[in-house]
Order: structure tokens, then sequence, then C-alpha cells
């Protein structure tokens, strides 16, 4: 194997292509990690158009490599490390946290203010490219049966497991997802494996027809959305709208789940919380999540891959970010990528 390898890089806003790069090298407590699927995420759409508020802050910068949703094999560990997790098929948190300040030391590292973010934040190289580096702490173990594109679909699991979670509810109670995207339909699967009486608001005549081929039949409109009010409300869309109708939509007492961003603010009237003695929750990061999604993906109790609309090579991914589709594609909201095509 030779010291440079393939990856996918964006150079400025809307110019990326497969470049020549070096290829990781595992430093004490480090992997590294042959990748066999990528999913395409909106954010990393917004990176390459150049609207991720990153951009504009300062914690991300061009070129970047990108690629956050990922599994792939173990085929290196550097010192310290256990060599067991040589060969063993993995995933892992894209959150980095820098071990040493207080968030990091209670278990939040994720909101840790010095985090790398993997693909996305601080210059971490992203899984979008034959092989990645790792922290060993920041890895998950995943059945070794469990197919790719479901492996690689357990990053943004782990955000809608946490969704639900934040819902609080109990079997049999309401649970409106607004948003019927790659997060929606995650949280919408996980939902009613626990038994939540789901519907769905679309915002798209084909993402509606999508979620009802997935079983859902509680189907709503953002042209016409429902007139009752549920238990609780995920807003996972990114209409600046979605979180006022949340508070319009949920049962006095309930709960609006936000993990949607929108483009511009999301403006809302703080008396509908008030008056529905509301709680208003916001998730950033799956990495709560990822135990739980692994074992509920890994256990087979759900599968995700149908929202999987197709797999492509490396070189298509600068059309994908561009937003082409290609006809002979599914109907789900997902792509993913083999970086080896």
């Amino acid at each position: 194997m030779n010291d440079r390898m393939r990856a996918l890089v964006i150079d400025g806003p809307r110019r990326a292509s497969v470049q020549e790069v070096d290829r990781p090298l595992a430093g004490p407590g480090e992997a590294v990690i042959d990748v066999d699927r990528v999913g395409v995420c909106g954010t990393d759409v917004e990176l390459f158009t150049g609207e991720m508020a990153y951009l504009a802050s300062g914690d991300a910068w061009y070129p970047i490599r990108i690629g956050h949703e990922w599994t792939g094999i173990v085929s290196a560990v550097g010192d310290g490390v256990d060599a067991g997790w040589l060969g063993h098929r993995v995933t892992g948190d894209t959150m980095l946290g820098d071990q040493t300040c207080d968030r990091c030391r209670s278990g939040r590292q994720y909101l840790c203010a010095n985090r790398f973010e993997v693909g996305i934040r601080r210059g971490w190289p992203g899984a979008l490219a034959e092989q990645l580096l790792m922290p060993a702490r920041a890895l998950y173990a995943l059945p070794e049966r469990l197919d790719p594109a479901v492996g690689a679909l357990i990053e943004p699991g782990g955000n809608a497991f946490r969704t639900v979670e934040a819902a609080a509810l109990r079997a049999g109670d309401s649970f409106l997802v607004v948003g019927a995207g790659t997060i929606g339909l995650l949280a919408a699967l996980i939902a009613r494996e626990r038994g939540l009486a789901v519907s769905i608001l679309g915002h798209s005549p084909s993402s509606i027809d999508f979620a009802r081929s997935l079983g859902f039949d509680r189907l709503w409109s953002s042209d016409r959305p429902p007139t009752g009010t549920f238990d609780a409300v995920v807003d996972a869309s990114t209409a600046s709208s979605s979180p006022a109708l949340g508070l319009r939509l949920v049962e006095p007492g309930g709960r609006v789940v936000c993990i949607g961003i929108a483009a511009e603010p999301s403006l809302v009237d703080t008396r509908d919380a008030v008056f529905r003695d509301a709680s208003v929750v916001g998730i950033l990061s799956a990495s709560p999540g990822l135990p739980g999604t692994v074992e509920l993906f890994g256990a087979g109790r759900v599968d995700p891959s149908p929202l999987v609309a197709a797999v492509v090579g490396l070189d298509d991914v600068p059309r994908v970010l561009a937003g082409e589709h290609d006809a002979a594609w599914g109907a789900g909201p997902k792509i993913q990528v083999d970086p080896r095509r």
C-alpha cells in the first residue's frame, strides 16, 4: 500500500474534487479505519455551498474534507490501543472533546468549546476518503454481520434516538414528526418501535409518499397541517416556521423537540410556550444516543436501510453535493458513498 489515498476535498464554495492526500498514521490512542460507507448529510451540502454557520464563525475553513456518517474496518492502531480492535467493524462519534474541560469530564464532550467535529469543525479530516483517522476512545464496535448501509446510518440515527428520548413519551402517546427527511424518518421509525402513535408532516408530495411506503399512514402536508394536538412534536425540518408550528400543535404540558436548523432565524411566540406550559428542547449531536442506536439497529429492531436511495462512488460526490439526482436512484432521502468505487 502506498502512502497516498483518494479523498474528497472542498477547496471553496461549490469547488469539490477528488484529490490524492497522505494516508493517516495512527498515533498514540488512535486508530485508522478502512472506510466502507459514508452518508452525505445536509451539513456536508452547506459546507459545499458555503452556507454553513461554522464557515462564518471561523470554526471551519477551506480546504475541508467532509464526511461524518460512516462505517468501516479498523486496519491499524497506535500505541496504547487494544489490538483487539483490528479487523472489527466500527463507527464513531463525530464530536471529539479536549478531554480536559468540565463538560468533557462530565460526559458532555459533544458540548466542549474546544471540540473537533469529524469532517466539520476545526479541521479534523472526514470519512469521504479511503481511510479515516479516529481516537480509539470515540469508536463503537458494530456486529460483523451489520450491513454497511445500516452502519453508516447510526450517526444520524443517534440524533433521531435522542429526539425520541427527549420527547419523554410512553407507548400509545401521540408523536408528530415535522420534516420527512433522514432524521425525521429515523425518529419516526424509532418512535414506532417504541409503540408511539406516529404522525408525519412532510413538506413535499414525494417525501410524504415515501413515508407512506414505510408503513406510516397518519400523514400531513405543510399546506394542510393537522388541526389536533400531539403529546410531543419533533421539528426535524429546515423550515424556519416549523418551531412555531410545533408549539401550536403540542398538547398542553407536552414537549417540542428541535433538531432541524433553518438557514434563517426561527421565530416563535413564547406566549405559546407559556400558555401551554410546554417544554422546548434542543438537540445537538448524536453522541449520547449512539450506544442505544447501535443496540437498536444491530439487533434488527429498526431497519433504516430503505432510506438509502443509492450508493455512489467518490467521484460522484461533487454532483451529489450540487443537488443532482439520477433518475435511477430510489426515493429515499439518503445518498451513501463507497470510497473504493
